[in-house]
């Protein structure tokens, strides 16, 4: 496989920096020896995590569309999780996908921004049968999948998803690709040749937040990253300069700040993004941006012993771009609930918890929600921009300044809170305890037989230990429905 000419001469523009070929050689090179100490087990809780939320997704609302889609595909052997399906690799890999972002229950990579572990997951079980994976392999894939995705989000900066891109779709299935990259054993021109073929599959706006096609972003993006892959392993060019290149990646979806050279030094003497800065893993299954208000109202009710009708009016503040993907005041339906601010701090009010049933069109259309809009006071504030933070504008909707909420009651008690992380941020992770009860909470949803959560949960705990993740993925498929 030739490299492709550039048509540069003495008197060209100096080439730009070679970020395409820096990360294929990154890829080919990392290995598991070069994590730090606690990477093993942070990528195992994070993985954990990615496998029961692509369940839960499989009694959500994409489920019924996606079988008919799927319906008009004949044959295939990979295994479509929480249901008894198959298919073949590249629709196994978007449904998954699909079902990992379904409830938006999945984990946030503030960096990126973007939600990258269940495309990775989903291109990684897609063709098991063909690419057999070890535990350890799958780990070492993973992780290294999740450190190149994020350092090509870092040079091109936040600005990307600022223009209306969504990064999972876009920067996420970068990760996925060089995950299996990674696992499939490429060479550095095969990595390459992918990249180039993926640059041209890279979609997802965000003006699809709050409907099904949001997911949707996700299993394309592990599709797209099957597909490329294989494409190039057939012999299909593609070039092989496609981030930095004048009309490549970058300069397609980038903007002025974007710059191939930051990812080039970040992947020199890489930091490891999955123990630094880490992967926040959601409490709630929606929209990331919400969930500092949400665990303030339910620990301020807690606090006051306050039911809802004892509040007369909740005041939120949020960091100025913190409601950037808020865009639903009052939602008519659970996906576009999901994409609010209002309705979880009422629904916070109203329950005094969260559940996969609170996002859903019943929950978010019951009168007594309704009534409650009019107490609710939301909205950016500069009092919660952090000055102090250099990198502030950089960070993501739900990881910059701080959230305040406060609480005034009929009997004139009032509380306020600060929140500045979200339960599951890195500074505040989910321990196993609380990823054990998600797991089981969505493979309830999914029906999965009794002992299937626990037996899956107990390969996942010893992942590294496992011989063929084809047992582990065999569990979440055939283990029957109740």
């Amino acid at each position: 496989m030739s490299a492709p000419s550039h048509g540069h001469d003495a008197h060209s523009a100096p080439l730009p920096p070679a970020l395409t070929a820096h990360v294929a050689r990154f890829v080919v090179q990392a290995s598991a020896d070069q994590f730090p100490a606690d990477a093993l087990d942070k990528a195992r809780k994070v993985i954990a995590d990615t496998f029961a939320v692509i369940l839960s997704g499989a009694d959500s609302e994409v489920t019924e569309p996606l079988m008919r889609y799927l319906a008009l595909e004949s044959g295939g052997h990979s295994p479509i999780l929480g249901t008894d399906r198959a298919a073949s690799p590249e629709t196994a890999a978007l449904i998954n996908g699909t079902f990992g972002h379904a409830l938006d229950f999945d984990d946030v990579l503030s960096m990126m921004p973007a939600h990258p572990s269940a495309i990775i997951v989903a291109a990684l079980i897609a063709d098991l049968g063909a690419h057999p994976l070890t535990g350890a392999e799958f780990v070492e894939a993973y992780v290294v999948g999740i450190e190149a995705g994020a350092r090509i989000a870092q040079g091109i900066t936040v600005g990307h998803y600022q223009r209306g891109f969504h990064g999972t779709g876009t920067l996420g299935m970068f990760s996925a690709l060089t995950a299996l990259a990674k696992a499939w054993k490429l060479d550095e021109e095969h990595t390459r040749v992918a990249m180039g073929i993926a640059s041209s599959m890279a979609s997802g706006v965000r003006r699809n937040f709050g409907t099904m096609t949001k997911p949707l972003h996700t299993g394309l993006a592990a599709r797209n990253a099957v597909q490329a892959l294989r494409l190039a392993l057939s012999g299909f060019e593609a070039t092989q300069d496609s981030l930095e290149a004048k009309s490549g990646f970058y300069a397609s979806y980038g903007v002025p700040g974007s710059n191939p050279q930051v990812a080039i030094d970040a992947l020199e003497s890489p930091a490891w993004v999955i123990s630094d800065p880490g992967i926040a893993l959601k409490k709630f299954a929606c929209c990331y941006a919400s969930h500092r208000a949400m665990d303030a109202v339910i620990r301020l009710r807690e606090e006051l012993g306050a039911s809802a009708d004892d509040v007369t009016r909740l005041t939120c503040r949020m960091p100025p771009g913190g409601m950037l993907v808020l865009t639903y005041p009052r939602p008519v339906t659970g996906l576009e609930g999901k994409f609010s601010l209002h309705y979880p701090l009422a629904a916070g009010l109203l329950d005094g918890r969260f559940t996969l049933w609170s996002f859903t069109d019943e929950a978010v259309n019951r009168p007594e929600i309704a009534a409650l809009y009019d107490r609710i006071d939301a909205r950016e504030d500069e009092s919660c921009r952090d000055l102090e933070d250099p990198q502030y504008e950089s960070r993501s909707s739900g990881s910059r300044g701080w959230v305040t909420v406060e609480m005034e009651l009929r009997d004139g008690r009032r509380a306020s809170l600060r929140v500045d992380k979200a339960p599951g941020h890195p500074s505040r992770e989910l321990d196993w305890a609380a990823i054990e009860a998600k797991f089981a909470d969505c493979a309830q949803a999914a029906r999965l037989a009794p002992g299937v959560a626990d037996q899956a949960l107990a390969q996942l705990h010893a992942l590294e230990t496992c011989p063929d993740v084809s047992q582990l993925v065999n569990i979440l498929h055939h283990g029957g429905r109740a």
